[in-house]
């Protein structure tokens, strides 16, 4: 009985984690309306969701929004954690780190709502931003996703060997040199890392856009949420599916690129 047992915990895990994403592959090829009705195999709603534009132009909304929060959040998270790192002492590191760490455990519905008022405010007494779009859409989730790429690159900044940067100021390169030359090097693959989590954090969010979003700037979550409450529809289904493919892509590559790494090593 000890040896089925977890064998047989391992299968119904992987079924509870997989079936639901199994089924949404096999009814977006489903040729009804109903998705609760198999009506036989049909491509029909891939072509349906290609000729969507309002999908499509959330779609690109999303990506356009991740890829500059991701960014400016590795940029500033990286800097953040830098200063936390090697400064050991000086004045107000309490609130910098308490101002990195806030939005890792404040509920998502305060950050959007306290964004918000912000925005209103920034507007009403500087009259910037001018109304609620892309920008402020990046400016919200950079603000979230730099938390997470500072945790990242910390960790990794406090297990570097601080020698090598000793080495580097003894040859004579100065601060910003060795920053360049020596501990970006090193931390790059954290910073990878980061920006990818922060991508992906950005892509998938719901409630922080849906506060500092305005008329014209709807993310892909935000349009997705609108159909799903008027009923879930095939096209849905065929984007999800379309976005598993991807991501399915994206690790077998990275699994690939990393098992080369492993076999050829420098």
């Amino acid at each position: 009985m000890r040896g089925w047992f977890l064998p047989l915990a391992v299968l119904f895990g992987f079924i509870f984690l997989y079936a639901p994403i199994l089924s949404l592959i096999v009814f977006s090829f489903n040729e009804s309306r109903l998705v609760t009705v198999w009506g036989g195999f049909s491509t029909r709603w891939y072509g349906e969701l290609l000729r969507d534009r309002q999908i499509l132009n959330a779609a690109w909304i999303s990506l356009k929004v991740a890829f500059w929060s991701a960014t400016l959040a590795t940029i500033i998270g990286t800097l953040g954690a830098f200063v936390l790192t090697r400064f050991s002492r000086f004045t107000g590191r309490l609130l910098l780190t308490g101002m990195i760490t806030a939005p890792l455990v404040m509920p998502e519905v305060i950050t959007g709502l306290s964004l918000l008022l912000l925005f209103v405010s920034m507007e009403l007494t500087l009259g910037w931003p001018a109304g609620r779009g892309l920008t402020t859409i990046v400016i919200a989730h950079t603000t979230f996703c730099a938390a997470f790429v500072a945790v990242i690159a910390q960790s990794r900044l406090r297990q570097m060997d601080e020698s090598l940067e000793e080495a580097a100021r003894d040859l004579g390169a100065g601060p910003v040199r060795v920053f360049f030359d020596v501990t970006l090097p090193v931390i790059m693959p954290a910073l990878v890392a980061g920006w990818l989590l922060a991508f992906t954090l950005s892509l998938d969010d719901l409630v922080i856009a849906s506060f500092v979003s305005g008329p014209g700037a709807s993310t892909l979550p935000m349009v997705i949420f609108s159909k799903v409450r008027l009923g879930v529809s095939p096209d849905v289904n065929a984007l999800a599916t379309i976005i598993i493919g991807i991501v399915l892509v994206a690790v077998l590559i990275a699994g690939w690129l990393m098992r080369r790494a492993m076999r050829n090593p420098l």
